[in-house]
């Protein structure tokens, strides 16, 4: 099977490779496909991407209805049990002979019953700060989530080897281009990256120049992203070119920018 003409097996495989649950010869054919497959890459990079920022969310998962409940109910189950110890003392208290010495004594009862009231009240507290602790879990978390890109376009920039150098990724809620070096190159210090977009029939139009950190953001318009079907990275002088001017330099880097399954 052609897996290029089918792009819903193709996302699979580019999860189960980055799961981790693809091996074997299967690994080693994806890898070997990938090798030769924009596209391929572009949507393993997606998914190792998804999958990391899961992972740094997994210790705080919000509980799910089942589980506020058992809580609930093991709270009520630890005052209920408090409360009945303390009314079988109460009882026996009440059937003991009364024939004086301390088994008698009214101090040790009233003592039994504060002892009693105290536990159950204590097992009240627990309770309630118990659930405000997972209330405040929850809203960090949903504050998280809220914060979490989405991922709507991508596109892996290579050079005319085909190795991959950059990683580029478009979130239409922050209209942010995430970027992020994947290879060796390097420019000189009397040089910059420029980012373009290709919109067909069009000049090229500059989407920013970029910094020499690994990791880069640009503002860009939703426009520009969904009518470039590819980005370039050309090679300029410092600082990039003048505003509204076109690129001076060589191509460096090129790829399609590919919308992905939201």
């Amino acid at each position: 099977m052609n897996i290029e003409n089918n792009p819903a097996l193709m996302d699979q495989l580019a999860a189960s490779y980055a799961l981790g649950t693809l091996r074997g010869g299967a690994r080693r054919r994806f890898e070997t496909l990938a090798r030769g497959n924009a596209t391929l890459r572009a949507a393993a990079l997606v998914w190792q991407s998804r999958l990391a920022s899961v992972a740094e969310l997994q210790p705080e998962l919000a509980p799910g209805p089942a589980v506020w409940k058992r809580i609930e109910n093991l709270v009520n189950a630890e005052k209920q049990a408090q409360a009945m110890q303390a009314a079988r003392r109460i009882s026996a208290a009440a059937q003991a002979p009364a024939t004086g010495g301390w088994w008698a004594s009214l101090g040790l009862w009233r003592g039994a019953t504060a002892a009693g009231a105290v536990a159950a009240l204590a097992a009240l507290v627990v309770g309630v700060n118990l659930n405000t602790r997972l209330s405040t879990q929850v809203q960090e978390l949903s504050a998280k989530l809220s914060a979490t890109p989405t991922i709507e376009y991508v596109a892996v920039l290579a050079d005319d080897k085909s190795s991959a150098s950059m990683l580029v990724t478009f979130d239409p809620k922050t209209k942010k281009l995430m970027l992020k070096r994947v290879g060796d190159f390097r420019e000189q210090p009397d040089k910059s990256l420029e980012l373009w977009a290709l919109p067909p029939g069009q000049p090229a139009k500059s989407l920013g120049v970029l910094s020499t950190d690994a990791v880069v953001q640009l503002t860009a318009a939703d426009s520009d992203i969904q009518q470039s079907p590819a980005l370039a990275i050309t090679l300029e002088p410092k600082g990039g070119v003048p505003p509204g001017t076109a690129a001076t330099g060589p191509i460096l880097f090129k790829g399609a920018l590919i919308k992905t399954p939201m």
